[in-house]
């Protein structure tokens, strides 16, 4: 494999993890609002 392909596949790996961190993130703060406006209901 060539060295710039090497580079963009670690990139877009980095980026992947990034992104899958936000998703989590969101995820809980989703779950976390539909907990908090449960209880008020």
């Amino acid at each position: 494999m060539e060295s710039s392909n090497l580079y963009t596949i670690r990139a877009l790996e980095a980026e992947n993890a990034k992104l899958k961190k936000m998703f989590a993130d969101g995820s809980m703060q989703n779950v976390a609002l539909k907990d908090i406006l449960g209880q008020k209901l």
